[in-house]
């Protein structure tokens, strides 16, 4: 056996092992119940990327856990399309390698590009995934432009017109002038930015006087249509039913009253501009103002802007500015943050602007999928992010799901030479929808409508759709998988995508999607900033991988990720992780070094006996906290029991003291082998690769058997709580003994007398503590006058003492200078009060309280804390070493 780990060559091998045997797989199998994960579909343009190594490993421990469990676990991969990102991407690269603009090419030109361009680079995620140990059913890898998920999208938009819950009209939307596309609410972000406040004087018709208006967007004057007050404000009501006149262009425009209107922001005075402001619309409509539009699509201005045509929206706010000074209309300027909006996608500054746009109506859709949660049918976890779900769905605005792209799912609409417009899911059917309408015409005249979808219009389908459910709902396989179980995802998509794939469950099929929603947290640095490529912060996970192994990623992960909060990631548990791994190996070895030394003849001792007794205990104890935990999508916690339970207890405790001198029973043996093998069960699913290797190597296995698909043992039964109780406290006398022949230098010959009053102590566990140092235990009423006095408890899991261990060590016959030791723990003793004194004027200060940060203050009260208690602890030593001077 090797004698040291190669992770690298491990992982290579299991994963091509599991995946050539079909483990992974999961089919229709109705003696079995499913359980179905569906992975959030990475972007076809990604790479592995730090939340994806979270969010994956989250997934991959749950469908692990239910294959072992018994469950058919289902695991179903894909890639998104992702219009707006690959559309980018591929401009730029046939930019770069063909000196091609997309405006120089045919449609059909751009869409082969983009083909080869998707060919080549995307998919490269799943690959990555494959090196973290993700057991997905590769076979089901699903691409949201397939066919059968393509026709699927179309159809779904078919039905929705048909049903009148999709129109088309010219609304306020968000536009993107980098991407030139349209965008949701949801795909805007708005960014806190360093702006401007700009005072500008309007002048009134026939008088002399001003009206002063306050806006952070001075180029949009050229589009003002009127100027709004609040009614109630007094100052300012005699204006109402005047003219101003809009400075450079020279417009005439009301003065209106409108309740919308802030008194108190600015000068409490609006510029109504109803082509660039939602809300400006909004006043726009109650009062019949009429429209101008001045931004063309790529963010320039037009013919409307006079003089600034042609111009950048950010080159005119600056020229615009020096023009109002010029002419003595720019009051002041005023340095203010605010929030602006940022797309998603390109991180250009969003637009407000009118436009012929798509859109599905959500209140409708959105009234159900507000019941299911609020009913519990659909758990949201953690469930602070229930009242968020219900905030937005309860304000839910309709959907503009057209976009200005080539790559996508193309818009099943098609318009006749008069305008009107016919939807089908093929032009053919579209060409008989319009024959109905009275249309002669031939099938080429019939124009099909050039934007796509909104990519989320197709990925709400995706628990649907990569079962065919869409196209053929009586299918073995969605009439088996579908609704999924589980979707672990982050907080950030729970309205782009969870929120709107519950909808399109209830509505297309009449079932929620899933019974439960995880949303994890942010992986983050230790400074607390979320991981980007520009904050140059976030690690190659890849490189991590070939440092660490995937079991020790993956340990480090989560290891830092507590249950529903962001991630701290510090590389250092990635180490732990490894060095983990190299344990587990490390005690196989130990193992198979103890197999060497069974014996059939040799009888099974009693320290054997009582310390297997109490591992069968630990182990069911724990196997049941550990299902627990896992029920509760708790997996941090559920690792690091399992890590201190595998390392400090079955390693550090049980094979030490199984560990043979000479000879081992082989009832003991097998014993051992078994116990190693069910804690590999429950780490398994955390840590794949080592265990699975370790428990092929524990015994002879046959080639179709596996740890990835082994059943876990029912650990649902009872277990001895007295047993463990009473085991960690001998554990407790065990620590005591080695700690004073340390402390004292005892050598291994020397033969240390312990008196005890507890006749447990003396009859059943000396064979136990036996292992560890050469003692003699007597049973007596009274302690000895020169011994060290010690009392140990063993403690129930409600915190009630249920046995009481009492014992002494005698130290008359060991020479021990103790008078020496009592020097050394009171100069200590000294040195730790005037620590402590220093640190309780700290916190006594109230200006440091006050001044420090509160991380800091918590520092110094823990330091308060344990400073105190290892005071305690030394005068405890020394009251028992005063006895003996």
């Amino acid at each position: 056996m090797e004698k040291h780990y190669n992770f690298k060559e491990v992982e290579n091998k299991l994963y091509d092992f599991w995946e050539k045997n079909g483990f992974f797989f999961a089919d229709v199998d109705e003696q079995k119940t499913p359980f179905v994960i569906v992975i959030p579909p990475p972007n076809v343009t990604g790479v592995l990327h730090m939340g994806h190594m979270l969010n994956n490993t989250l997934q991959d421990v749950l469908i692990r856990r239910k294959r072992m469990e018994g469950y058919n676990a289902c695991w179903v991969p894909g890639t998104d399309h992702a219009s707006i990102a690959t559309e980018a991407k591929v401009v730029k690269w046939i930019k770069q390698e063909k000196n091609l603009n997309k405006s120089d090419i045919s449609r059909d030109e751009f869409l082969e590009y983009a083909w080869q361009w998707t060919k080549k680079h995307g998919g490269i995620i799943l690959q990555q995934l494959r090196k973290l140990g993700a057991s997905c059913d590769w076979r089901r890898t699903t691409f949201t432009l397939d066919e059968h998920y393509y026709k699927s999208v179309i159809k779904v938009f078919c039905e929705l017109y048909r049903e009148g819950l999709i129109y088309k009209g010219k609304r306020m939307i968000n536009w993107d002038p980098v991407g030139l596309t349209a965008l949701s609410d949801e795909e805007v972000i708005h960014k806190e930015t360093n702006g401007n406040l700009y005072y500008v004087k309007y002048p009134l018709k026939d008088s002399d006087g001003f009206i002063t208006i306050a806006t952070t967007r001075p180029e949009t004057i050229l589009a003002d249509t009127a100027v709004a007050v609040n009614p109630n404000e007094k100052k300012k009501k005699n204006l109402v039913g005047k003219t101003a006149v809009i400075p450079i262009v020279n417009r005439e425009v009301p003065i209106i009253a409108d309740d919308y209107i802030d008194p108190e922001f600015g000068t409490g005075a609006l510029k109504v501009t109803p082509a660039n402001d939602p809300n400006d619309y909004e006043i726009g409509l109650r009062h019949n103002l009429p429209v101008v539009e001045i931004l063309n699509p790529e963010g320039t201005l037009n013919e409307n802007a006079l003089h600034y045509q042609g111009k950048d929206r950010f080159v005119v706010r600056k020229e615009i500015v020096e023009e109002l000074k010029q002419l003595g209309l720019q009051e002041k300027i005023e340095p203010i943050k605010h929030k602006v909006g940022h797309s998603e996608r390109t991180d250009a500054v969003v637009e407000p602007m009118l436009s012929e746009q798509w859109f599905v109506k959500m209140k409708p859709l959105a009234e159900k999928a507000l019941q299911v949660v609020e009913e519990g049918e659909v758990s949201i976890i953690p469930k602070r992010f229930i009242g968020v779900y219900k905030h937005w769905m309860e304000n839910i605005r309709d959907w503009c799901i057209s976009r200005q792209l080539w790559w996508g799912h193309r818009i099943p609409a098609y318009y006749l030479p008069d305008g009107r417009v016919v939807v089908g899911e093929t032009k053919e059917i579209a060409y008989n929808e319009a024959k109905k309408l009275g249309f002669n015409g031939s099938i080429d005249e019939l124009k099909q409508d050039e934007d796509v979808l909104d990519t989320w219009f197709s990925s709400w389908l995706w628990p649907i759709a990569v079962f065919n459910g869409i196209l053929d709902p009586e299918n073995p396989d969605f009439k088996y998988f579908y609704p999924t179980d589980v979707l672990i995802t982050a907080p950030e998509i729970l309205f782009f995508w969870v929120a709107r794939m519950i909808m399109a469950g209830l509505h297309f099929t009449g079932k929620k999607p899933f019974h439960t929603v995880y949303l994890h947290g942010i992986v983050r640095d230790k400074l607390r900033r979320k991981m980007s490529k520009s904050l140059g912060n976030s690690p190659d996970p890849l490189k991590l991988i070939e440092k660490y192994s995937a079991d020790g990623v993956r340990m480090g992960m989560l290891l830092s990720a507590p249950a529903g909060n962001d991630l701290l990631f510090d590389e250092k548990l990635c180490e732990q992780g490894r060095n983990f791994t190299n344990k587990i190996w490390n005690a196989l070895r130990l193992v198979k070094i103890i197999e060497t030394k069974t014996s059939e003849e040799a009888e099974q001792k009693e320290y054997e006996k009582i310390t297997i007794e109490w591992m069968e205990n630990f182990l069911i104890l724990k196997a049941l906290e550990i299902e627990e935990l896992i029920n509760k999508y708790n997996f941090s916690e559920a690792i690091k029991k399992l890590y201190s339970a595998i390392w400090d207890d079955f390693f550090s405790w049980f094979l030490e003291i199984m560990k043979p001198a000479q000879e081992i029973n082989r009832q003991s043996y097998d014993k051992i082998v078994s116990l190693f093998e069910q804690w590999l069960m429950l780490l398994h699913p955390f840590m794949p690769f080592i265990t699975e290797e370790v428990w092929q190597n524990l015994r002879p296995r046959k080639k179709e058997e596996a740890l990835i698909v082994a059943q876990l043992p029912d650990f649902n039964k009872n277990y001895d709580e007295k047993i463990i109780a009473e085991f960690e406290a001998v554990k407790k006398v065990i620590t005591i003994l080695r700690d004073f022949v340390r402390k004292y230098k005892i050598s291994k010959d020397t033969s240390i007398k312990i008196v005890t009053k507890n006749k447990q102590l003396a009859e059943k566990y000396v064979s136990v503590i036996g292992r560890f140092a050469n003692i003699d235990i007597q049973f007596a009423e009274e302690f000895p006058e020169r011994s060290l006095n010690f009392v140990v408890y063993a403690i129930d899991s409600s915190g009630n003492r249920i046995q009481e261990y009492e014992f002494a060590i005698v130290v008359a016959d060991l020479n021990i200078n103790f008078e020496e030791e009592y020097k050394k723990l009171d100069k200590e003793l000294k040195r730790l009060t005037k620590f402590l004194s220093g640190i309780e004027k700290k916190l006594n200060n109230p200006k440091f309280i006050e001044r420090a940060k509160p991380e800091i203050v918590e520092k110094e009260r823990q330091k308060y804390e344990g400073t105190k208690h290892k005071i305690r602890s030394l005068q405890e030593q020394m009251n028992k070493i005063e006895n003996l001077l």
